[in-house]
């Protein structure tokens, strides 16, 4: 069985799915009242589900006229897509960021599912037993490598 959150975030999308804009606005307490929840788990999902590295740009206005306005943006493969995902991951990346750019670029279908699976495996914290600072730094490295190289493919 699907967990609130997973039922939440399936809303979400398919309100986005039916913009023609791939903008929507939506209001924290209407979906808490919806899901019967509290906000704060609205919160939760829009903060984990909705990154810029799964392909989301979230806004949000709070108070009485408050909202949040998510955006679904889409990926081009070209130069500027390397270098915008270069400057999205700086120097160091984490294991969850790198995953959830990987998942993305599968989701859009710049990398094929073998692709994103060899990708994954060398970026999971259980191959890089090395202290966190550093640990992030090479991979933010190996991601980079990799998209080089298939990016020039």
């Amino acid at each position: 069985m699907r967990n609130i959150s997973d039922i939440i975030e399936q809303h979400i999308k398919k309100i986005l799915s039916g913009a023609g804009s791939g903008t929507a606005e939506i209001k924290r307490s209407e979906l808490a009242d919806m899901f019967n929840c509290v906000p704060s788990q609205i919160n939760y999902v829009i903060s984990t589900r909705f990154t810029i590295e799964k392909g989301y740009v979230v806004e949000s206005k709070r108070g009485g006229g408050g909202f949040i306005r998510i955006t679904k943006v889409g990926l081009e493969l070209n130069q500027m897509l390397h270098h915008a995902i270069l400057d999205l991951m700086g120097s160091a990346v984490t294991a969850k960021e790198a995953e959830g750019l990987i998942q993305r670029l599968h989701d859009e279908k710049v990398l094929t599912t073998r692709e994103a699976r060899v990708m994954l495996s060398v970026v999971c914290t259980d191959i890089l037993a090395l202290s966190p600072a550093i640990r992030d730094q090479i991979r933010a490295n190996y991601v980079s490598a990799m998209l080089v190289a298939l990016l020039k493919g």
